[in-house]
């Protein structure tokens, strides 16, 4: 069982930036992937951008060149730097474990851009 703690989130205007990071807790091996998911007002849930133990990063196109995932492994912790964020980028943010083919989440943090 792992556990996940986001922070971050909040309003911000559009064009600006947020931080949004994530702690992972419990029975975690080395090999793992950790990553973003959102969820926009009546959507479903999408990945925005996992990175794998190895370092190995994946961005949702609408996102590329905007966002940055990064995660320090010793610590088990994932952050999302969010910039020139945008309207369409409000969404309840969920971070994401991944090992062993078993899924954790996080409750999720709601970022609002306003235009």
């Amino acid at each position: 069982q792992v556990q996940l703690v986001e922070s971050g989130g909040g309003l911000v205007q559009a064009g600006g930036s947020l931080r949004l990071a994530c702690a992972a807790s419990g029975n975690i091996f080395r090999i793992n992937a950790m990553g973003w998911y959102r969820q926009p007002p009546g959507k479903q849930r999408e990945l925005v951008a996992s990175i794998t133990s190895g370092g190995g990063t994946n961005y949702a196109d609408s996102v590329k060149g905007r966002f940055t995932i990064s995660r320090d492994n010793a610590e088990n912790t994932v952050s999302l730097q969010m910039n020139s964020l945008r309207p369409e980028d409000t969404a309840v943010y969920y971070c994401n474990h991944r090992q062993f083919g078993v899924n954790s989440w996080g409750k999720g943090t709601l970022v609002t851009v306003s235009s």
